[in-house]
């Protein structure tokens, strides 16, 4: 099977903090999945962004999901979908912010260049998961044990308030 990984890519150092909280779901809730920061701004440094994705494509043996995480214009986002051929998920660090205008920023791509929008790091973590998934079944029974944990806790919670 080929080598999984999930790309937190960040638009600038800024993003850092907003985007520890992929990695840190992942270790909390023990999934095994690779997680790999890269800081490549579209607007800064659109170069070393294109090359970056480049040489990812190139490798070629390996299932890649990025997570885009930029502040402001994302152009981070767009610029990545319309480059390679993995999915592409936006987390907008400053959604809460800006509100539809992020969202705009964010998704409204011309045809072809898809981008999913997921508010929440942790959500973006499980999104891009669940997309590694698809081709990994060890990966699948963590994501149903990670559901039932979730379901349980739901239920307990729900037993506390009713007794």
């Amino acid at each position: 099977m080929p080598s999984q990984r999930m790309v937190v890519l960040m638009g600038s150092k800024s993003d850092l903090n907003f985007a520890h909280k992929v990695e840190e779901f992942l270790k909390q809730e023990g999934f095994s999945v690779n997680c790999e920061y890269v800081i490549a701004s579209a607007h800064r440094a659109p170069d070393y962004l294109l090359k970056r994705l480049d040489d990812d494509e190139k490798k070629g043996d390996d299932d890649v999901v990025y997570v885009t995480i930029a502040g402001m214009s994302d152009a981070l986002s767009g610029v990545t979908a319309g480059f390679t051929t993995r999915p592409v998920i936006a987390c907008p660090p400053d959604i809460e912010k800006y509100g539809p205008m992020k969202v705009f920023s964010s998704v409204m791509t011309p045809t072809g260049v898809p981008v999913m929008l997921v508010s929440k790091p942790e959500n973006a973590a499980l999104a891009a998961i669940k997309i590694l998934a698809l081709n990994n079944p060890s990966l699948r029974k963590e994501i149903a044990a990670y559901i039932q944990r979730k379901r349980k806790e739901s239920v307990e919670a729900n037993s506390k308030v009713t007794k």
